[in-house]
């Protein structure tokens, strides 16, 4: 079954474009795990501080994979946002 995650987050004041660029970064590599599908930033045209990253996965597996390899990187793009991270995941 495929998943879909929602994951809002917010800019830190005056990293914005960092954060992004460090995303962009990021994107190439994800998108060659195995079962990646989507892993996309978007930014709020109302609120550009505010980004939503929108994954697809084919399966739980590739998600706990990738969720894994995530643990190992590290948390580096923490102090580029501000507030709380609430992922919403979806079965598509």
């Amino acid at each position: 079954m495929a998943l879909r995650l929602i994951v809002p987050m917010e800019a830190a004041p005056g990293k914005r474009d960092e954060l992004i660029e460090a995303f962009n970064a990021r994107s190439l590599e994800v998108r060659q795990e195995s079962g990646c599908e989507e892993f996309e930033l978007y930014q709020s045209t109302e609120r550009p501080d505010q980004l939503v990253l929108l994954e697809r996965w084919t399966d739980e597996a590739a998600l706990e994979a990738h969720s894994e390899l995530n643990r190992k990187r590290g948390n580096s793009l923490a102090s580029l946002r501000t507030g709380t991270t609430q992922t919403e995941r979806y079965i598509i």
